[in-house]
């Protein structure tokens, strides 16, 4: 078991974690027609608003109720009001998502009270679902405002439901975590599609943020995951729900309507990619196509070709929760080491997590905790400690704001975890330290004596 430590430090140094707000709004994306909107000063949103503009690279609609310092101190109520009049004329959304942020926390602004004297003063609004959630971006992290805000979708969305209900036989509910990216989610649905099930994700992200181009501007979100399909729910055979952080909403689906829940913990790797089949063969009755049977030896002899280059090599690895968690266990799975494991917030999942000690904190000390490893593996702004340490650095999580492609990278699955091999495997394969010239002299000596000797260098696999 790691032993789990917080830093201790007064000041957070080149911040790993991205706020709960933005985590709640990003949920809220994936909502067919929804309109994130952030209860606090204009600087907030428009923290969250460049941070996706420069991951997805797509246009991300978001709002604000522009609090100034008056209205914190007198109360947000007249701010809430008039973006939400302004919001359902101007832009007609099927859902307005309610983020608190650290100011209007502070102040004790009690927001759902508000959302009850707007309804009774405007009844104009009684056909669009407002959905608040309290995400003060003072404590927790990226992760734990998202699953609030899928959690108070169910809540707010989702009927009570009894066995009379008729289920779909080939329904599914997917409740993914917000570790995946769109292409994961295309992926999983792929995977589903192969055992003939069709499959609601919430939130759907792959449908709202994958890059398409829309045939008509719409100032909400593009696609996604609609207000009724979420009403339908309780229609699903089965809810899976990807990640520890969505067991809070699969187990309130679960009481709301009674649809049974599976918990993984991963998706990445072959022991647990293995689960999921297994799982879907038992829930459709089907058995595992040809095409998921040849993915799983495509991913053995990946996992047979890249372990001579994961063996013995040391990593340091930056993220959220529950994916610190699945790429721990990938890299351990190859036969590599986790020498530095820090993540962002709480998790029952980090005592489980393959490495000594996990830090709660910041990239600073995951700096600290790296020297003399071989690839660091972290979101963007981990570039400066790959710079000064001279370690490589695979990118991943969010945001990714200086490379292509972030919303299409896939770690799930056989096909996932397959590519994922390779590119670790690449890195390592350019990394290799060429030899010095001491090191060829002394291997030259060695030669002409009939010694046997390494390459001094730590990193080279020869």
């Amino acid at each position: 078991m790691a032993k789990v430590t917080a830093s201790a430090k007064s000041c957070t140094v080149n911040p790993l974690k991205m706020s709960q707000p933005v985590g709640g709004a990003l949920a809220f994306m994936g909502v067919k027609g929804a309109m994130p909107l952030l209860h606090g000063s204009q600087g907030c949103t428009s923290f969250g608003l460049v941070l996706f503009v420069r991951h997805f690279r797509e246009a991300i609609p978001m709002q604000t109720t522009a609090m100034s310092e008056v209205a914190t101190v007198l109360g947000g109520y007249e701010n809430v009001e008039k973006a939400i009049i302004n919001i359902v004329n101007r832009t007609k959304p099927e859902l307005i998502g309610i983020c608190s942020t650290g100011v209007t926390e502070i102040k004790g602004d009690d927001v759902d009270g508000y959302i009850r004297q707007i309804r009774k003063d405007h009844p104009e609004l009684s056909g669009t679902p407002l959905v608040y959630v309290s995400t003060p971006d003072f404590k927790d992290a990226f992760q734990d405002g998202w699953t609030k805000a899928v959690t108070q979708l169910v809540d707010n969305l989702v009927p009570q439901s009894d066995e009379s209900v008729l289920r779909l036989s080939n329904r599914v509910t997917v409740l993914p975590g917000s570790h995946m990216t769109p292409g994961d989610i295309d992926e999983m649905r792929d995977i589903l599609d192969c055992f003939g099930l069709d499959a609601l994700f919430l939130p759907d992200i792959s449908g709202s943020l994958d890059g398409h181009i829309p045939k008509d501007f719409t100032p909400t979100t593009l696609g996604g995951i609609a207000v009724s399909e979420i009403a339908d729910l309780g229609r699903s055979i089965a809810t899976l729900a990807i990640g520890e952080q969505m067991r809070a909403p699969a187990e309130l689906l679960e009481k709301r309507t009674g649809v049974p829940s599976i918990v993984y913990d991963r998706l990445t790797g072959l022991g647990a990619s293995d689960a999921l089949i297994t799982d879907l063969a038992r829930i459709s009755g089907r058995p595992v196509p040809n095409k998921l049977r040849r993915q799983r030896g495509q991913l053995v002899d990946a996992m047979l070709d890249g372990h001579f280059h994961f063996g013995g090599k040391k990593v340091a690895i930056g993220l959220e929760p529950d994916f610190l968690y699945a790429m721990a266990h990938f890299f351990t799975e190859m036969g590599a080491t986790v020498q530095a494991a820090v993540t962002t917030t709480h998790s029952p999942l980090l005592e489980q997590v393959p490495a000594d000690e996990v830090v709660i904190g910041d990239l600073e000390d995951l700096e600290m905790r790296a020297a003399g490893c071989n690839l660091l593996v972290t979101h963007s702004h981990g570039r400066q400690a790959s710079d000064r340490l001279q370690i490589p650095l695979h990118r991943l999580g969010l945001p990714l704001f200086d490379r292509l492609g972030a919303g299409h990278k896939v770690s799930i699955g056989y096909r996932g975890t397959r590519n994922m091999i390779f590119e670790i495997a690449n890195i390592f394969l350019a990394n290799i330290h060429e030899p010095t010239p001491e090191s060829w002299r002394v291997a030259n000596e060695g030669i002409a004596t009939g010694t046997e000797l390494a390459c001094s260098s730590e990193t080279c696999s020869c």
